[in-house]
């Protein structure tokens, strides 16, 4: 639970700063397949599987430190930068974050784990790592930056490449405050991984959250969603509509005057009767909903900077297709 308060920490920090991330011939296809068969094989004749969550969260990294780090549960500290201080080196792996394909062509799916990293200022580096099966051995084959402070908004693997969806650092964005949406593509070479691509899709607007449900799975930080309840949010050009754990809730979404900024509301909704548990997690969502000022990405999902009086906490959702 650490690493994911630091994370919602940094992410938290980051949007209030405003307030206060072709077919070969046949002989050809033939010496492919042979040579397919030659890949190192497990338990018998099954192809090498790609290395595990637990396996990345537990591997050596290059291309961070030039020393290298070993994570242990998915983190990494160093020394402190003054003996005695506080402040150190830290690297960490995004739980709950990643991919596994066929990156280098050869029958052998690799890993991909996403990686964050804190010298102890106010940026947070974020790196694409791979990983694989190299002579019955796990190793990192490769490690690229993408970047201070970008927002990770999607992630896949299609055709051996490493599609990220992000939103970064424009020409004229803040250090604090990214608003220019990409897709960016990387390839595993023999040299490592290399950026292929950074195509610019636009500034970032309500119109990005559209085309999706998103599904509440933290209702600030340290108030998971019990289990038996569903809070659902989704927008469209209308506004904003979704469950409240008992009953349906709409309203207007209201852009802000520069990107990222949101309001919400007034919100409407129907007026069914539930048990208690469910009415006053559904009105205290309500309420969190009536006091969002941001939208940003984490790791995937989208979260909802709420500031009630003094206090600032997140809402966290999930992604599921319409």
């Amino acid at each position: 639970m650490g690493d994911w308060y630091r994370e919602m920490g940094l992410f938290i920090a980051v949007m209030l700063a405003p307030i206060m991330l072709a077919c070969s011939p046949q002989q050809d296809q033939a010496a492919v397949e042979t040579a397919q068969t030659e890949v190192q094989v497990v338990s018998g004749s099954r192809p090498a599987a790609a290395p595990t969550p637990a396996e990345l969260a537990g591997m050596r990294y290059t291309g961070i430190y030039a020393e290298g780090v070993t994570l242990q549960d998915g983190r990494w500290e160093g020394e402190p930068f003054v003996e005695g201080g506080a402040s150190r080196p830290v690297v960490g792996m995004v739980q709950d974050f990643t991919l596994t394909g066929d990156l280098d062509n050869d029958g052998v799916d690799e890993a991909v784990a996403i990686l964050w990293e804190s010298s102890g200022g106010s940026g947070t580096n974020s790196y694409v790592a791979v990983a694989g099966r190299r002579d019955g051995q796990l190793a990192n084959v490769g490690t690229a930056l993408i970047g201070d402070r970008v927002q990770l908004r999607d992630a896949r693997i299609i055709d051996g490449r490493v599609e990220l969806d992000v939103v970064q650092q424009g020409p004229d964005d803040a250090a604090c405050c990214p608003t220019e949406t990409a897709t960016r593509v990387w390839v595993l070479a023999d040299e490592g991984l290399s950026e292929i691509d950074a195509s610019h899709k636009g500034t970032l607007s309500l119109l990005d959250l559209q085309g999706q449900e998103w599904l509440l799975v933290s209702l600030g930080r340290d108030v998971p969603v019990p289990d038996s309840l569903e809070a659902t949010l989704t927008f469209s050009a209308d506004g904003v509509a979704g469950h409240s754990g008992c009953n349906r809730y709409f309203g207007a979404a209201n852009p802000g005057k520069q990107p990222g900024e949101m309001s919400l509301g007034p919100l409407a909704g129907t007026r069914m009767a539930c048990p208690p548990t469910a009415m006053d997690f559904e009105t205290r969502y309500l309420q969190m909903l009536a006091g969002v000022t941001r939208y940003g990405f984490l790791n995937g999902r989208l979260a909802l900077t709420v500031q009630q009086g003094d206090s600032v906490s997140v809402l966290l959702f999930s992604p599921r297709d319409l």
